[in-house]
């Protein structure tokens, strides 16, 4: 099983579709990520990111819901 985890793109670094990444804001951590699979992604899109890779664009209310859910997933863990 595979995991992705939805984040939003606050910088998009080049221009060269294949090699362009971006820095991606996760509940205030942000990462490099390689945005080879989602040329559409623009800044301030939400982004789902699996292993430093963004493999789709999702709308803000969707990232919300999947946020929510690992929220109560990880207060029921703890």
């Amino acid at each position: 099983m595979c995991l992705a985890v939805p984040g939003q793109v606050v910088a998009i670094l080049g221009d060269d579709e294949l090699t362009r990444v971006a820095r991606v804001a996760f509940g205030g951590i942000v990462k490099v990520v390689a945005l080879a699979f989602v040329p559409a992604a623009r800044v301030g899109d939400y982004v789902l990111v699996h292993a430093g890779v963004a493999i789709a664009v999702v709308n803000a209310e969707e990232a919300a819901r999947t946020l929510a859910e690992l929220a109560t997933l990880a207060e029921d863990a703890a």
